[in-house]
């Protein structure tokens, strides 16, 4: 699959906004600068020698150094699009089996370097970031160790390569009519691996489970052997290990292959579009929902500016126009609120799920207006990330904070987030606005998306990322939520974990890490 080196996905593919969404952006936080991006290959020029030893299996080209040079976080794409890729790996691995990865180690070991365990490059808190401590650089990039090795039908168990991709792992899991149903919007790109040790949630995790629920067995090859972890059902055995690689993010190891927990493929799914007048009834509704334990698949609650976003996105159409005019005849104006809501599974399933969502909303009075918006949502799952690409050339970055609150905590969190941001810009408007994208009875995530204007000048930008990322990290603390309910901590959230786990269990974290890997190869600097 083609993608492009220094921003979002296939390069072929573009989400580009109407003319009155440009407008509105241009007229309420002003216009950024259209920067020109610093070209591949004048980049590979300036691209150092490798301070490795040859080795056969280990490539130390510019170009496959830059290209496994950075991830997809604000820093990350700033550093790609400036051309500030300082450092850069010093040589890339593409291993083709186990062996392969602990012959690796073992060099990486002998020559003192570290090593950056590489899946599909997705990670927006600089997880794969290089970090310059005076070591070589190897990065193992997974992109071999992909395929499905085994597939149990009758236990319901698939053995794949921990390099597989999302959408290779669900085509070959669908050829045989089951599904893993993880989909993360990263989807396209993003890795088993990857999805296993950054603790991954797909968008439909209310049906298929997060990560930690679908895994039920690995292999890690880590620097001091391997580290097998069998299949049970269930085991009251001691701590089980599984948990000990789960958001360990390449600290422990390489996960070179997975066990996951699939099922047949569903024969029906919907999704459909709801508007609620304003944010108590929707989030009411939406914990009426989760509290009564319907069949559902997923919840994504839109607060006011989310929708007014969602809305102003869309290009103008008679249906659109009518669908605003009925909702602001309806009482749903200013403040109304967009869920969207997936039923899956059988067809009698699914007419029983929504019946029973259609006898929720209608008690919360909500505006029940079936599927089309629904499968608007469907059909662009995995497109809204290209919006990324199309705002940079615009001149306007982008960026995400996303935590998990208990529910008497959700909404005002919510607010001092979007609050803090627009602090940390000053007088300067940004435009912010949050999502409900994960429920739980306990609680909810809470997604929120900062756009601002850029500026042309790299350090800038980095100082006004900085400024918004530490004030709403430190806003999402200040209320008791997590650091990251499914991004993972890499380098930008790792400031903030302390309040979260305590000394005591950071503590406990970096004696595992040093366990496994006593010489701190194994991707330093990031969780703890």
């Amino acid at each position: 699959m083609r993608r492009r080196w220094n921003a979002w996905g296939d390069p072929n593919v573009r989400f580009d906004l109407p003319p009155h969404a440009i407008a509105y952006l241009r007229d309420h936080i002003g216009s950024g600068a259209i920067l020109t991006d610093a070209p591949f290959e004048p980049l590979c020029a300036r691209v150092v020698p490798s301070s490795l030893p040859e080795h056969p299996a280990i490539d130390a080209s510019a170009a496959t150094r830059l290209l496994h040079a950075r991830g997809q976080s604000f820093p990350d794409w700033l550093a790609l699009r400036f051309g500030r890729l300082d450092p850069v790996p010093d040589g890339v691995a593409f291993p083709q089996s186990r062996d392969e990865v602990r012959e690796l180690l073992a060099f990486a070991r002998a020559c003192n370097a570290q090593v950056i365990p590489y899946g599909g490059g997705t990670s927006v808190t600089g997880g794969v970031t290089p970090l310059d401590d005076g070591r070589p650089i190897l990065t193992v990039a997974l992109a071999r160790l992909r395929g499905l090795h085994d597939l149990d039908v009758v236990s319901r168990l698939a053995t794949l390569g921990a390099g597989s991709t999302g959408p290779d792992l669900e085509a070959q899991l669908r050829t045989r009519g089951f599904t893993l149903g993880h989909f993360p919007q990263s989807f396209e790109y993003s890795t088993l691996g990857g999805w296993i040790v950054t603790r991954s949630c797909g968008q439909q995790s209310l049906h298929y489970g997060r990560i930690e629920a679908l895994l039920a067995g690995a292999h890690v090859e880590t620097p001091v052997g391997t580290l097998a972890l069998p299949t049970f059902p269930a085991s009251a055995a001691g701590i089980d290990l599984r948990d000990l690689l789960l958001g360990s993010e390449g600290r422990l190891g390489i996960v070179t292959e997975a066990t996951v927990r699939v099922r047949p493929i569903a024969r029906d799914e919907r999704f459909y579009g709801i508007f609620f007048r304003d944010w108590s009834e929707a989030e009411g509704c939406v914990r009426d929902l989760v509290h009564d334990d319907l069949p559902l698949s997923m919840l994504r609650l839109s607060n006011a500016s989310e929708t007014f976003t969602t809305l102003e996105l869309a290009r103008p159409s008679a249906a659109s126009i009518a669908l605003r005019r009925y909702l602001e005849l309806r009482g749903a104006r200013a403040g109304r609120c967009l869920l969207v809501a997936g039923v899956t599974g059988s067809h009698d399933d699914c007419d029983r799920a929504t019946a029973a969502l259609r006898h929720v909303v209608a008690r919360r009075h909500g505006l029940f207006i079936g599927r089309a918006l629904g499968r608007r949502w469907s059909h662009a799952r995995f497109l809204g990330v290209y919006l990324r690409n199309a705002l940079w050339e615009l001149g306007y970055g982008v960026d995400t904070v996303e935590t998990a609150l208990d529910w008497p905590r959700v909404a005002t969190a919510m607010t001092a987030i979007e609050a803090a941001g627009q602090r940390a810009f000053g007088s300067e408007p940004i435009h912010a606005y949050s999502h409900l994208s994960h429920v739980y009875p306990q609680g909810s995530s809470v997604y929120t998306t900062f756009v601002f204007r850029l500026v042309d000048d790299y350090s800038e930008n980095l100082a006004r990322w900085q400024r918004l990322k530490r004030a709403a990290s430190e806003a999402i603390v200040a209320h008791g939520g997590t650091i990251s309910h499914q991004h993972g901590v890499g380098v930008d959230h790792r400031p903030y974990l302390a309040a979260e786990k305590g000394a005591l269990g950071i503590d406990a974290m970096r004696a595992l890490f040093a366990r496994f890997d006593p010489d701190a190869t194994m991707n330093p600097g990031k969780v703890c």
